[in-house]
Order: structure tokens, then C-alpha cells, then sequence
């Protein structure tokens, strides 16, 4: 049953202090301005009591944001290298700003208000967080709710999936003209550092992201079927990919030359297990290169547009990035269009003996 008290205090002011006791469970109290919300409180608080909904409710005023974020870094993420810096970050953004709250106030209302915060803020680099950023950052705080929600018992719903996402523009898709392509293999060619073209030239023939690339040992590299084995991706399968012509070539000389103290195809002089760090001398180059916003990223892009220009299919784009679905590499679907028409006048031909 529930009691509601009314209370005055010194100045004057009223508050209604309730108390709901049910056999069987923990009595539960809160404090109201009005009596109308006390009285709606009680009510609920009984519903979900005689439901058995209220225990999770319970848990959830028990725990923080906070402490919900320190368990799963603590039990969850370890199992989730290749994601553990980034959406540790991610986190770490979210327990600083709401971590304080008690996981029965942490409600959706609440999460938009700091996306909404998140999303007006200043990166490192002096500019506004993307969408696509915005919604990693969601990502990892809902990945936690679901955790707390299926194996812990400590909410009964996640407040993320009430809280909308922000949309994120179609992906930027910038490639090499064949002129660009040339001047950037020949600053690249022209390098103090030896390792840059043929970290350049791997990306533009295969496909291969900047971490797969620079991840490479050797025991993955097959030189005679021309070929890499990927046993970390980002979509977490293994993919292999086909290394030819003048990549492999490149990759048979260097084979010539490694160091016997590393497995890495291109390691830190340095720190010969870790990978060297490009950055420098590829901003060097692109900057020779007269290249105007061109990533290394694009680098990828450019292999993509040279593969649907060249009349592979969507699907097998698809399967040569490592990509799970058509979703991503539909960006490039212009590019391909004269490839399906030749195929649809082919089939119409055979169809209908034109």
C-alpha cells in the first residue's frame, strides 16, 4: 500500500513524502512537489512491484551511468581489441558528462540533450563533430546499455531506443583522375622513405584499408599464389586479398631486403614491432602531388571507382573491400553503369536473337 505524508518545511514550502510497502518487497519512498506526481508515482511503483517489473527498476536506481560504463570496460571491452581505444574514448566522453546520474535518470530526453551537445562540439582538430562521429560515440553507450539490459538485470529498457540518430551524409567518394594518379606515384616513387610506394601502390590495387596495410607480416603473405591472408578486419572475418602485377613485384622485392627482426612487411626503424608512421612523409607527397583534398583513406575510394569502371559488379566490390553488405559500395554504382547496361543488351540479344 502507499502512504503519502505531507510535509512543510521552515520556509514555508510543501512537499508530499511517499511510501509504498508490498509484501514481499523492498519498501520504496520518494519526495514530490506536487501531489499528484506522488500520487502517479505510488501507482506505477505498485504496478510494477505486483508485475515483477520492479526490481529492475530498483537496480536502476542503484547504479550509475558510471558504473555501469567502469563494468563493461572493465569486463566487456577487453574481449574487443580492435574497437577498445576508440569506443573507450567514446565512453569516457559519456561518464565525464552524465556518468553522476543514476541509471533510472539517465532517460532518453536526457542522452539527446548531449548528443545534441556532443554534436555542437569542437574536435582537436578546430572543427564540429560530424554525424557519422556523433552516432560511433551512440554506439558505444547503447552497445553498453544492451549489455547492462540482457545480462546484468540492471534496466529493463535502454534509453538509446528512443533517441534518434543524426543523419549522416552519403559518403564521400574522391578518387585519383588518371593525371592525379601519376603525380602522386611519382612524389610518392621520389620519397625519402622507402616504404611509401609500395604501401601506396598496395592500396590503390587492392583495396586494402590504411590499418590492414600497415598491420601486414609477413606469415600472411603467400608470394607465389599472390596473395594475403586478413585475419583482422573490421567487420571481424577473415578476407583474403589478391596481390598482382606490380604490386607483388614490389612486395617480391622487398622480400629481399626485410628485417629479420620483425614480422611486419613495413616496421618502425625504431620500433621494429610496431608499423612505421607515414604520415609525414605522405602529407609531403600529396602536397607535391598538387593534390587538393585527397586522403589516404581515398586511396581506397580510388581503387573502388578503378574496380566499377572496369566492370566489376557491386557484389564483387563488395567482396574485394571486405564489406558485409551492397549498403557501402552503392556510392560507386554510377561508376558501373556501363557495365550493367552492357550486360542487360547482352542477355536481350541472346533473349531475343537481335
Amino acid at each position: 500500500m502507499a502512504n503519502i505524508e505531507k510535509r512543510v518545511a521552515s520556509d514555508g514550502k510543501v512537499s508530499y513524502r511517499v511510501k509504498v510497502r508490498i509484501t514481499g518487497f523492498r519498501a520504496e519512498s520518494a519526495t514530490f512537489e506536487r501531489k499528484t506526481d506522488a500520487s502517479k508515482w505510488a501507482q506505477d511503483t505498485e504496478s510494477a512491484m505486483r508485475n515483477n517489473r520492479h526490481f529492475k527498476t530498483s537496480e536502476a536506481k542503484r547504479h550509475t551511468l558510471a558504473g555501469l560504463i567502469d563494468r563493461y570496460v572493465r569486463d566487456v571491452l577487453p574481449n574487443k581489441p580492435k574497437n577498445e581505444r576508440d569506443q573507450l574514448r567514446q565512453l569516457n566522453w559519456w561518464k565525464a558528462e552524465i556518468g553522476q546520474n543514476a541509471l533510472a535518470d539517465v532517460t532518453p530526453s536526457l542522452v539527446a540533450q548531449y548528443r545534441d551537445k556532443l554534436a555542437g562540439g569542437i574536435t582537436t582538430r578546430g572543427k564540429r563533430r560530424s554525424p557519422a562521429t556523433v552516432n560511433r560515440y551512440m554506439a558505444a553507450l547503447s552497445v553498453a546499455f544492451t549489455i547492462a539490459v540482457k545480462e546484468w538485470g540492471w534496466l529493463e529498457e535502454s534509453p538509446m531506443r528512443k533517441v534518434s540518430k543524426p543523419r549522416e551524409s552519403r559518403g564521400r567518394v574522391r578518387f585519383l583522375s588518371d593525371d592525379e594518379r601519376q603525380r602522386l606515384l611519382k612524389t610518392c616513387r621520389e620519397s625519402s622513405n622507402a616504404y611509401l610506394y609500395p604501401v601506396v601502390v598496395l592500396a590503390l590495387s587492392t583495396g586494402m584499408r590504411q590499418g590492414e596495410i600497415m598491420g601486414l607480416t609477413w606469415d600472411v603473405i603467400d608470394l607465389q599464389k599472390g596473395r594475403a591472408i586478413l585475419h583482422e578486419t573490421k567487420n571481424g572475418e577473415r578476407r583474403p586479398v589478391a596481390i598482382t602485377g606490380h604490386a607483388l613485384e614490389l612486395l617480391k622485392e622487398l622480400n629481399k631486403v626485410r628485417r629479420i627482426d620483425s614480422k611486419l612487411l613495413f616496421p618502425s626503424k625504431e620500433k621494429a614491432q610496431k608499423p612505421i608512421d607515414l604520415r609525414s612523409p605522405w602529407e609531403t607527397a600529396v602536397k607535391k602531388a598538387e593534390l587538393e583534398d585527397f586522403h589516404f583513406h581515398d586511396l581506397r575510394h580510388t581503387a573502388a571507382s578503378y574496380f566499377a569502371m572496369n566492370g566489376a559488379s557491386l557484389a564483387e566490390i563488395a567482396e574485394i573491400l571486405g564489406h558485409k553488405t551492397l549498403q557501402m559500395v552503392k556510392r560507386y554504382s554510377h561508376l558501373s553503369e556501363g557495365h550493367t547496361a552492357r550486360v542487360v543488351e547482352s542477355m536481350n540479344n541472346k533473349m531475343f536473337n537481335y
